[in-house]
């Protein structure tokens, strides 16, 4: 059965831009007749349990519901294992040994685009990998040998997204799954066809796409929403004040997310009868305090 989901990463607090995408993809999946999902991506932030905690109280707090118990990636590692044996019994995966400098810092071949790993360990042969195992004394990470430079997908209100696909990372060098294999990954253990998140992270989905092409599973349909800016137009942050649902009270900020998105509603479920994708701000929403 198809199914829609959110999926925030236990770093901070939810803040009122995070509820507003919540609440989007919310109504996405509703208004489609999917189940909704939670899913917290705390790969990065796997000591925060506490704030995880938090984050899915907060969105029950303001009239979420989602059709399983929310799933934690942390808990998941054989299903990131298998998905990266599959690859490397392929021979779709490498070892990389460059540090962020050594990326930053390698040249570039003139065709390539600007961002994508510049392919430094691409083609080392058994020896070379062999001495910079020794002098580095770290282990690898691992990369997708990929055959495009680009790949294109279909957003609902982005429409036509052509974005780099480089050699990216699938598992890092402390052998944890890289984010772009792990959504990948668990969007389609869980039956995810949806998926519904801030526009920030549209350049990161033909990667994504991609990958789940590679893997066998179908590509989802994609909606990347506009963000919420401060008055500065810069991503909000703690220092903007009063931007947490702690701070701003459940009825004011359902009343701020339905007013931005021009609804009249005092709950999520009054939103429902009134949402149209096709009318969505395509610009970012300036949240003042």
């Amino acid at each position: 059965m198809s199914a829609g989901r959110f999926a925030p990463s236990p770093s901070a607090d939810l803040h009122i831009g995070n509820l507003r995408t919540a609440v989007l993809a919310w109504l996405f999946a509703r208004s489609t007749g999917r189940r909704f999902l939670m899913r917290v991506d705390d790969l990065d932030d796997r000591t925060f349990t506490d704030v995880a905690n938090r984050q899915l109280d907060d969105l029950t707090a303001i009239g979420l519901t989602w059709d399983e118990p929310a799933e934690w990636q942390t808990q998941h590692s054989a299903r990131y294992d298998g998905a990266i044996d599959v690859l490397f019994d392929r021979g779709l995966l490498y070892e990389c040994y460059c540090s962020r400098k050594d990326i930053a810092q390698a040249p570039r071949a003139p065709h390539a685009p600007q961002g994508a790993y510049p392919g430094t360990c691409r083609d080392l042969t058994d020896a070379e990998r062999s001495e910079r195992r020794g002098r580095l004394g770290r282990p690898p990470a691992l990369r997708l040998r990929t055959e495009t430079l680009s790949h294109t997908v279909h957003d609902l209100l982005h429409g036509d997204y052509t974005g780099i696909v480089d050699d990216f990372v699938v598992r890092r060098g402390d052998g944890v799954a890289a984010y772009n294999l792990a959504v990948v990954v668990d969007d389609a253990a869980q039956g995810i066809d949806q998926v519904v998140r801030g526009d920030d992270l549209l350049p990161s989905s033909p990667r994504q796409a991609y990958l789940a092409a590679l893997l066998g599973y179908p590509e989802p349909t994609y909606a990347h929403v506009a963000l919420v800016l401060n008055s500065d137009g810069a991503r909000l942050a703690k220092r903007d004040g009063a931007i947490t649902l702690a701070e701003i009270g459940v009825e004011r900020a359902i009343a701020q997310i339905a007013d931005s998105l021009g609804y009249q509603a005092s709950t999520v479920e009054d939103m429902l009868p009134q949402f149209d994708p096709s009318k969505l701000p395509r610009q970012p929403w300036i949240y003042r305090p």
